[in-house]
């Protein structure tokens, strides 16, 4: 890996690692809704610009069917969902749970009648990171945050269900121009549903709040997919996706840190195992296409979301 690839990568890896972080900062004051639609809205004021100067917002929006289904399975729910859940469970049980994304990748592909041929090593992968989430659900998980976990469910199908809709019917579609677009659509959504659940704070939030919507909108959101693109075109969608096995211990980094979150022996087993199987489910053996793989809701191994991103 090149000096300016390493740099890429831990830049990356910190950008996705430390969202759950400061949405746990934020919701403490703020609806989720009113966390989404302004990290959405602030993202999307930020690279909507760009988008429009490479001419990438038209082909997007002249494919509006499945974009509008992308927004709402990428950003529109499970950005909710997992603001929500935040509201309870630690971030850094949320972004460990998020580590099987590309379990559920497989699952997703196997629903849309394009099941990947999975040999041994994929299969054990899949049982691996099952055990991996059944440890920490059952195990390290309180009673009373398993609605919390269905929320974090929810999230976890979704950021897997993005890509597949991304290959499958955008793969020709620029990278930029697609989160933009997405990032617009989903503040245009919330805007009215924050209205009317009233969602907009009485008062002023606290500086710590505003800090961290701030930086979910511009470094874990906006700054981090131009880190991505940056970081597939230097050292190629496969390396790539790496960065997987490093947020989630970024997240429980930043949680135990900054917040004082406990960190049970059941959330070291639940990491090893959550982060085993996504390594051995999308492991390439000889003969045998692997299944693809997710980075934080991008499906590195195609091009609509990682070389054409470029």
């Amino acid at each position: 890996m090149t000096r300016r690839g390493l740099f890429l990568f831990i830049a990356l890896g910190i950008a996705w690692g430390i969202p759950y972080l400061f949405i746990k900062v934020a919701v403490s004051e703020l609806d989720p809704g009113m966390v989404v639609l302004a990290r959405s809205g602030l993202a999307a004021i930020l690279l909507l610009p760009l988008a429009l100067f490479r001419h990438e917002v038209g082909p997007v929006l002249r494919r509006w069917k499945p974009m509008l289904a992308y927004t709402l399975v990428e950003i529109v729910l499970p950005w909710y969902f997992l603001s929500s859940a935040e509201q309870t469970l630690p971030s850094s049980t949320a972004g460990l749970l998020l580590a099987a994304v590309p379990l559920a990748g497989v699952g997703i592909a196997f629903l849309m009648g394009r099941p990947e041929r999975l040999s041994g090593t994929n299969w054990l992968g899949i049982a691996v990171g099952m055990l991996g989430v059944a440890a920490l659900v059952g195990l390290d998980v309180a009673g009373s945050d398993l609605f919390a976990v269905a929320q974090m469910s929810v999230v976890v199908v979704g950021y897997a269900l993005g890509p597949a809709i991304l290959a499958r019917w955008m793969p020709d579609l620029p990278g930029i121009g697609i989160v933009a677009v997405s990032l617009a659509g989903a503040a245009i959504a919330y805007l009215p549903f924050v209205l009317v659940t009233e969602g907009v704070p009485t008062a002023w939030p606290s500086t710590p709040v505003i800090v961290s919507v701030i930086v979910l909108a511009v470094i874990c959101s906006a700054l981090a997919f131009l880190l991505m693109v940056g970081l597939i075109a230097e050292i190629g969608p496969v390396k790539a996706t790496t960065i997987t096995y490093v947020n989630p211990a970024v997240a429980i980094i930043a949680g135990v840190v900054v917040l004082g979150e406990r960190v049970t022996v059941w959330t070291v087993v639940g990491f090893v195992l959550v982060l085993a199987g996504s390594y051995l489910v999308t492991k390439k053996v000889r003969g045998v296409a692997a299944p693809p793989t997710v980075i934080n809701g991008s499906e590195a191994s195609s091009d609509a979301a990682a070389g054409r991103r470029s």
